[in-house]
């Protein structure tokens, strides 16, 4: 059990999303940055795709009336537990009954993810724990998580073992490698030279639905579109040209034109990028995009 004693800036309730919704206008959705929600889970003793928490900039004070066992994973927070002891990141750490675990501002990235051993108890909503905030379902009572809110785990395995996660190396400032969109040619040699060239930063008022970029204007020839599929890390060019990366609780379909998709490998690194960051594209061909496997988590048992 989690008692929710200080709120953070947007703390959700997540697991691995529920695909197979688009045709309802559902997005997948699920945890930012998938495989350190599971790395998270699996150093917590779960199953990669038990629910946990996704953690915004600025995180929550927990409390844990029975103790457990807790892991966190992704962007490193400043961190305080109630009994001193140091708050370390990517192992399994043993919270006694009634201690409490204070999560401050990010240090550095823009999410982490907690797991707690058996998994958050939250109704499952289209095959899935995850919260989806623009149609208020899904998680808890498909919001953000409020001081006075208490989540109930599932029963956990008998026996944890003790782990250590190696995340895989992440340049975070290393440009988003991206493949050409379907609608490239539409867009004029000034238009793909700005984007290609140019730093962005990312808007304020970017969101899981999306980053919106502010930086050079992307031109491009006005042409009427029909309605298209997206996914996460489309680039939608709308008519001020400024470009917009598709998040994980974006729509499923759009009627901009897509200049360029952030290829599979570099998804984690949206998870991370916070107000401000600055942008950078580069082109990659179709096959080099998919020869490039999605890293690793490695898992080293402690004794």
């Amino acid at each position: 059990m989690i008692e929710v004693l200080r709120a953070g800036l947007c703390d959700l309730v997540m697991d691995l999303g529920r695909p197979g919704w688009g045709a309802l206008g559902v997005p997948a959705g699920g945890a930012a940055d998938p495989a350190a929600l599971a790395a998270a889970n699996c150093l917590a003793g779960n199953e990669p795709g038990a629910a946990g928490l996704e953690i915004t900039l600025s995180g929550p004070t927990l409390r844990f009336p029975a103790g457990g066992v807790v892991a966190l994973t992704g962007a490193q927070f400043g961190a305080a537990r109630s009994n001193a002891e140091r708050v370390v990141w990517n192992e399994s750490l043993a919270m006694a009954a009634g201690e409490t675990l204070t999560i401050d501002r990010a240090e550095d990235g823009c999410r982490c993810w907690l797991a707690l051993r058996g998994g958050l108890a939250v109704p499952q909503v289209m095959g899935s724990h995850s919260t989806f905030m623009p149609g208020g379902f899904g998680g808890y009572l498909g919001r953000a998580l409020l001081a006075g809110d208490v989540l109930a785990c599932a029963l956990g395995a008998a026996e944890v073992r003790r782990l250590r996660a190696h995340p895989p190396a992440c340049e975070r400032t290393a440009p988003l490698r991206v493949v050409a969109g379907p609608q490239a040619g539409v867009f004029d040699d000034a238009g793909l030279a700005a984007f290609f060239s140019g730093a962005y930063r990312v808007d304020p008022t970017s969101d899981r639905r999306g980053l919106r970029l502010t930086g050079p204007v992307v031109t491009h020839a006005r042409v009427e579109l029909p309605s298209q599929g997206v996914l996460p890390g489309a680039v939608q060019v709308p008519p001020d040209g400024r470009p917009i990366i598709l998040g994980w609780d974006g729509p499923v379909t759009g009627g901009y034109p897509v200049i360029a998709g952030v290829i599979a490998a570099d998804l984690p690194k949206l998870a991370q990028l916070r107000p401000g960051d600055v942008v950078r594209f580069m082109t990659i061909e179709l096959e080099a995009a998919r020869a490039q496997a999605a890293a690793r988590w490695d898992m080293e048992e402690l004794g």
